[in-house]
């Protein structure tokens, strides 16, 4: 069996991708609903998920976790607000 370490160094071969501020047009903070989101745009038919021998995509994954936030919503469930997975 062989070692290979290799370095994460990121060469910067491109004028566009050097010295850029942050700014709307280049950056925008990556949340857990906007990864999701980018995620099922990006990669709608992509495994996402697995359970077991079941299978989610990306796209199936966006769309559980809509329906279950809006069952929360009905149920009342506010932003700020604690719950519990516990049958």
């Amino acid at each position: 069996m062989h070692l290979v370490i290799i370095r994460n160094i990121k060469i910067h071969n491109s004028p566009f991708e050097t010295n850029l501020d942050q700014c709307a047009a280049n950056y925008a903070a990556l949340t857990p609903i906007s990864f999701l989101e980018r995620s099922a745009f990006v990669y709608p038919d992509r495994t996402a998920t697995v359970n077991g021998l079941v299978r989610r995509t990306w796209s199936e994954t966006f769309a559980r976790c809509k329906q279950l936030a809006s069952a929360l919503n009905k149920a009342g469930v506010k932003k700020g607000d604690a719950t519990t997975n516990n049958p």
